[in-house]
């Protein structure tokens, strides 16, 4: 098993998100003690966000560029498709920022959707490349957004279930923790309550 590890809170170790992924690719690795994990960390190592250049590098047809720097970023574009085509499992450490995903996941998201490579049009609309993989996401929230009022404001969750169903990843499940910033015990609660949840959320996607 190949596990692709991604973060991208900006809070560092006091990031409830990646307290969540961390736990979910280590209940992982316990249950495939051979499974090799690459990790990124998009707030410590930001990817540039997407421009007519850097996406010129694989839209068809692919531009080779005069820049070196340019040239940087396309091999970067592959290598960062190839690390998603090659994983069977994507862990996402992902907060809620503003009612959706940080920007700097949003970047990673913009380089791997890649026609000809994770998707690809056709006369009856479009149809997703990236295989059986399964995607769990760490999904943090500072209020509630499951339920209630705000559920219409979720541009978190939704987004990225639509994003991989695009690419034709449907295996995608969430270990959520909501209420973080309404008070201490409140906090706790909910990330118990994640922490407790992720070993189900894992053996559901691999059944025996």
């Amino acid at each position: 098993m190949k596990i692709l590890h991604l973060d991208s809170s900006i809070l560092g170790e006091a990031s409830a998100s990646r307290t969540l992924s961390a736990a979910v690719v280590e209940e992982l690795r316990t249950l495939h003690p051979s499974a090799q994990v690459s990790v990124r960390d998009l707030a410590q190592t930001p990817i540039a966000h997407l421009d007519g250049a850097i996406a010129a590098g694989f839209r068809s047809p692919g531009v080779v560029s005069d820049d070196a720097a340019m040239r940087v970023e396309h091999a970067l574009s592959e290598t960062l498709v190839s690390e998603l085509l090659d994983s069977d499992v994507i862990v996402l450490g992902v907060p809620m920022y503003n009612f959706s995903v940080p920007s700097q996941l949003k970047a990673w998201l913009d380089r791997v959707a890649q026609p000809g490579r994770t998707f690809r049009y056709t006369d009856t609309g479009p149809i997703g490349l990236s295989g059986d993989k399964a995607v769990i996401v760490a999904s943090t929230r500072g209020g509630m957004y499951s339920s209630g009022p705000a559920e219409v404001m979720d541009h978190q969750e939704s987004y990225l279930k639509a994003f991989f169903g695009f690419l034709g990843i449907q295996r995608v499940r969430f270990v959520r923790a909501e209420l973080l910033t309404k008070g201490a015990e409140l906090r706790s609660k909910s990330m118990r309550e994640a922490l407790a949840h992720i070993p189900a959320t894992v053996a559901g996607l691999f059944p025996n």
